[in-house]
């Protein structure tokens, strides 16, 4: 008999909202037996329908909510789905390499589909949509007759859904590197082995927006990557790009891509613990035109606020110190924990912190093939400024 599940009275506001997520402790009780991993249907505290999602025992989250009305989970849904996804990132003009699926904001919660030119890159976050994996894979050859499909379900959040980690082939040969193109700039991509999926894809029109700041400037770039932003100043004629980071394989990355866009004479790294570096070029009296700061999330869970937010001020104080008078910061947090007001009142505690009067000239989130719902404040994670230093 399939699951049935009863919320306590009154838990059913957030969810009714739009809120794909039923957690454990809101539910009144459970009525039925059914595999984890199953549909399972909810109701509020007096048995009216709200929707049905996969239930999951292992997690916190008990069910992902993903069907409102009684539509049956078949086939032609994911398919649907799935191509409604892709024609919404096609109607705003994106081709070539974007998102095409982004979990609950496309009402497909556990699953990313990223495409990078002929071959998909696909993550499995929940037990739920790790069961229907040959079905969205079948869905994408019928669809797009994509040259590889390639699964990096290599993430630790697997593991509380009970799932291990993944990391391989699934249809197709994969060429590595693959090229893809983004704002006119040919990027080589590590599906394998690179962040994520293999590129971080939406920092792409964050990326194109801080050209207009770095033309003719001494720019430095801070947990630089592939060279995404590196390569972007460098196309709008930046005098000279320094890129930073901690990983060889990552500025291997970013010399690579330099090459073949025939901008290795702007770009220039080094292999550095960027907090370290920050604090010598100080000491040296180094500063810059346009400094960029993209570091990986310090936060990943809300135990870890207030020590990220120290993590954030640190960086961005010690950015700040390096600018020019009149020149530009470009920092940002992908940390779903820290909010827009939260980043905003480290960025004035920096900026007090470093003696320096700071204006905000651009505020920016996540790319809209990663688009975020109004009812899950979960999908809205990045916060781009751009700030002019005085």
């Amino acid at each position: 008999m399939p699951y049935n599940i009863y919320l306590k009275k009154n838990e059913e506001k957030r969810i009714v909202a739009g809120h794909p997520w039923v957690y454990a402790n809101e539910v009144s009780k459970i009525e039925g037996k059914d595999k984890n991993g199953s549909l399972a249907t909810v109701f509020d505290f007096n048995g009216r329908y709200i929707g049905k999602g996969f239930i999951n025992h292992l997690s916190k989250i008990l069910v992902r909510i993903f069907i409102r009305d009684n539509e049956e989970v078949t086939e032609n849904l994911f398919k649907e789905r799935i191509l409604n996804a892709d024609n919404y990132r096609k109607s705003i003009g994106l081709t070539d390499s974007y998102r095409m699926v982004f979990g609950e904001s496309d009402n497909l919660p556990g699953l990313v589909v990223d495409k990078y030119g002929e071959t998909y890159s696909l993550q499995f976050l929940t037990l739920g949509m790790d069961l229907q994996k040959d079905i969205i894979v079948k869905i994408l050859i019928d669809l797009f007759s994509p040259k590889c499909i390639f699964e990096r379900s290599d993430l630790s959040v697997r593991e509380k859904e009970g799932l291990t980690q993944q990391k391989n082939v699934l249809y197709g040969k994969l060429d590595s590197p693959t090229e893809i193109i983004e704002n006119g700039i040919k990027m080589l991509i590590d599906i394998e082995n690179g962040q994520k999926t293999g590129y971080f894809l939406d920092q792409k029109f964050n990326r194109l927006a801080i050209r207009k700041y770095a033309e003719g400037k001494e720019v430095l770039d801070c947990f630089c990557n592939s060279g995404g932003f590196s390569l972007n100043a460098a196309k709008a004629s930046a005098k000279s790009v320094l890129s930073l980071d901690i990983s060889e394989l990552a500025l291997n990355d970013v010399k690579r891509n330099a090459e073949i866009n025939e901008l290795s004479s702007i770009i220039k790294t080094e292999c550095v613990d960027v907090f370290q570096q920050l604090r010598e070029y100080k000491k040296e009296g180094k500063e810059f035109d346009l400094i960029i700061l993209d570091p990986p999330a310090f936060c990943k869970s809300a135990s870890e606020i207030m020590d990220a937010m120290r993590g954030y001020k640190d960086i961005n104080t010690l950015a700040m110190k390096l600018i020019r008078k009149g020149g530009f910061l470009a920092t940002c947090s992908c940390s779903q924990h820290i909010t827009f007001p939260l980043f905003e009142e480290m960025l004035k505690s920096a900026a007090y912190e470093s003696k320096r009067i700071v204006r905000i000239v651009e505020i920016k989130t996540q790319s809209p093939d990663h688009p975020s719902l109004l009812s899950a404040n979960e999908t809205a994670y990045l916060k781009f400024y751009i700030l002019n230093i005085l």
